[in-house]
Order: C-alpha cells, then sequence, then structure tokens
C-alpha cells in the first residue's frame, strides 16, 4: 500500500506503529447531545486524509466526509437527527427534510420520489387497501443491526469494513432486508458500496432504490462543474423556464438568494464495463490545485441518474443521484411496467464508488474519461427532451 508517498509492507507498518490505529482504522463511537443524542457512529480514517463517518443507526449512510481537512459531504442545518426523534407521516410526508443531512442518504427500500398513496391488495389485508408513501421512503431512518467491522488484511493491503443489515418491515406489508458493506483501502481515496437488497417477507412487495449523494463546499463553489456522460436530459423540474434563476446544470454559482431547488434527470451513457462515473469538480481550490468528488454506479444496477441543484444560501449543496426508477416515481413506473417487484427471497444487488480527486490532475484523467464515453451537451440549459430511456419491463 501506498502512505505519506510511499510503499509499505504490512511487516513495515507493524514496525513502525504499535497499532495500524496511530496511521488508520475505524472506530465505533456514540453522539451524546442534541437531536444526534444516542447515534452510534464509526469514524473511518484511511491515512491518505480522507475520514468519513457512517451513522450506524440511520441505514449505515455516510454523514460527515472530508479529505485532508477539505469538507465533501454536505451538513445541512438538521443536524444528524436521532431516528426516535423522525416524524416519517408528518407534514403530508415532507417531514424527511428534518433528517436530511449528510454526504449519503439512502431512498427506498419499497418507494423512492415524493409521496404517493396507492393500492396494495398484495398484502392481502383489508384494512391496508391502501399503503401511503412519504418523500424518499423509511430507510433512511431505520437503525442497522452492526455485524461486524475492522480491519482485513491481503497480503500487503488492508481494507477496512463494516457490514449491517437494516430491516424495514412490518405485519401485513413489506418485509425488506438491506445488507449494507462499506469498504475503503489504507491509502485510498476511494469509498466503495456494496448494498443488497432481499425480499425476507412472503407477499410481493415492490422494490425502489436511490443513493441522495450530496456534495458541498469546498468542493462545490462558485465556478465548480458537473461533469458526467449525458446523452440527453428528458426532464428538468423548472423546464417551463430554465432561465428564471439564471443558473444552468453545468457551472454552479455561489449560493444563491431565495433560490428554488433545480432538479434533473439525465440519460447516461456507460463505458464498456457498464460504468457510469459523475463528477464534480472545483479547480480552483486551494490556490489552483483543484479538488473533485466522483460517484461510479453500474448502468444495469441505477439506470437512471438525477442532479440536484440546492443553492440557496444556509443550504448550499448538490446532489449525485443514481436511481433504478425515472424522477416521476412510483405512478411513472407503473404505468409503463418498469416497476420492480421481488418475490420470497428474491434481491437486487447494488455496487457503487465514491472517490476523492486530490488534485487537478486527477480532475483532467477522469474528464478525458468521461468524454470519452460521451460528450455532454455544451449549452447550459440543456433542454428536456421528454425522451425516456426504456427501464425494461421488471421480474
Amino acid at each position: 500500500m501506498r502512505l505519506y508517498e510511499a510503499a509499505h509492507t504490512r511487516r513495515d507498518l507493524a514496525a513502525r506503529t504499535g497499532m495500524l490505529s496511530q496511521l488508520a482504522g475505524v472506530q465505533l463511537y456514540t453522539l451524546s447531545d442534541g437531536v444526534e443524542r444516542g447515534v452510534r457512529c464509526l469514524e473511518f480514517r484511511t491515512g491518505s486524509g480522507l475520514v468519513f463517518t457512517v451513522l450506524v443507526d440511520r441505514a449505515m449512510d455516510i454523514a460527515r466526509c472530508e479529505y485532508r481537512g477539505a469538507a465533501i459531504g454536505w451538513h445541512s442545518p438538521t443536524g444528524f437527527r436521532h431516528p426516535g426523534l423522525h416524524e416519517y407521516e408528518g407534514e403530508g410526508g415532507l417531514s424527511w427534510l428534518r433528517s436530511f443531512s449528510g454526504l449519503l442518504v439512502t431512498g427506498g427500500l419499497d418507494h423512492t420520489l415524493f409521496m404517493e398513496t396507492h393500492e396494495s391488495p398484495d398484502y392481502h389485508y383489508a384494512p391496508r387497501a391502501q399503503v401511503g408513501q412519504s418523500l424518499h421512503g423509511r430507510v433512511s431512518q431505520i437503525p442497522a443491526r452492526l455485524t461486524g467491522y475492522g480491519e482485513t488484511w491481503r497480503d500487503d493491503e488492508c481494507v477496512l469494513w463494516a457490514e449491517g443489515i437494516v430491516q424495514q418491515s412490518t405485519v401485513f406489508g413489506e418485509d425488506l432486508h438491506l445488507h449494507r458493506r462499506i469498504e475503503v483501502a489504507v491509502g485510498s481515496n476511494t469509498i466503495t458500496l456494496h448494498d443488497k437488497v432481499i425480499n425476507h417477507g412472503f407477499y410481493r412487495t415492490p422494490h425502489m432504490f436511490l443513493y441522495h449523494i450530496n456534495a458541498a463546499y469546498p468542493v462545490l463553489d462558485e465556478g465548480s462543474e458537473y461533469i458526467a456522460p449525458i446523452v440527453e436530459t428528458p426532464w428538468a423540474s423548472h423546464g417551463d423556464d430554465l432561465r428564471a434563476q439564471h443558473v444552468g446544470y453545468r457551472t454552479q454559482p455561489a449560493p444563491q438568494r431565495q433560490f428554488h431547488e433545480q432538479v434533473y434527470e439525465h440519460t447516461m451513457a456507460a463505458d464498456a464495463d457498464g460504468i457510469v462515473p459523475v463528477m464534480l469538480c472545483n479547480r480552483r481550490f486551494d490556490q489552483g490545485r483543484g479538488l473533485g468528488f466522483m460517484v461510479e454506479t453500474r448502468k444495469d444496477e441505477f439506470p437512471c441518474a438525477f442532479e440536484w441543484q440546492n443553492l440557496q444560501e444556509g443550504h448550499y449543496a448538490i446532489g449525485l443521484e443514481p436511481s433504478t426508477h425515472h424522477v416521476l416515481g412510483k405512478p411513472f413506473a407503473r404505468e409503463r411496467d418498469e416497476l420492480i417487484w421481488l418475490e420470497h427471497g428474491e434481491s437486487r444487488a447494488y455496487h457503487t464508488r465514491l472517490s476523492v480527486l486530490p488534485d487537478n490532475d486527477a480532475i483532467d484523467e477522469q474528464r478525458a474519461r468521461i468524454e470519452q464515453i460521451a460528450r455532454q451537451p455544451s449549452d447550459e440549459y440543456v433542454s428536456p427532451t421528454g425522451q425516456w430511456e426504456m427501464l425494461g419491463k421488471q421480474p
């Protein structure tokens, strides 16, 4: 492995430290004040300058993320609220926003996107003839059962990891389990998520899944660029007046006053291995040295991709959001016969990488890679086409 610009063997590091935790490791602790009181956390330190925190009691999502002291992940005004304070049904389904914070917030497991009430004959329970769904579903506020964490050596490489199971379950309804494993190599700037969603129950159950990946200042700043292999843009939330707020999709402005969120769905191309890389970069950071953040997903796992611009003062963030379904949500998926259904024992797996790009050389390398896959539109005010990519009939 490489640490401090030098190559090291396992024996070499052991000779220089009493414990690996001197340089890197995973530590479990509990927050103890305010709305965050009681939330278990795992702090990962890779030794490269990458530090991030996993919220065990909030679906093992990622909260804080920093690289050499520079923030990557977004901290909203809500804090990392304890799930016991969450009101899922509140505010007409919008109370999810009172717990919305962090680099990674997971949406699902049976619903994502905006609120909806729909018929539920598959649950065979007359009092639950309908199911009401709030924004982005329930999973992000469910504590995980922590099944393990630590370090594993593979020859001279050390991998830091954590695993847990998040159960979204009820009587006469869904019984979906999210098995999550998070890995990062010592000396690395890349976090890998391995997720599997399994129908543990015996009802035929819908499945929708989304990562709300939220980057913030200073990787987001005036002049930061959103770079992606965009083929076309079928939809924009502000499509009737793209220029109303004088903010396009690609080049990001400074924080705005009275800004209303803008959301795009982009159709992305994948490379020869089926990977879709999306990048946010700030070339001006640190006197022009640069700082970037990249999300890599598989097209066959997350066929849809959203860009969320939340550029309001005090809420300044941008979301890079891979999704199993189009932005118009469950009604649209049902209409097009694209909703995923899981029978007992069936599962879906997801493999995603989150990487910090430490300088402009790394940014330029990834920009060239993305442009080889597809060259995105040069017009900042890209016009929605209304042409939706077919997701195919789901099993």
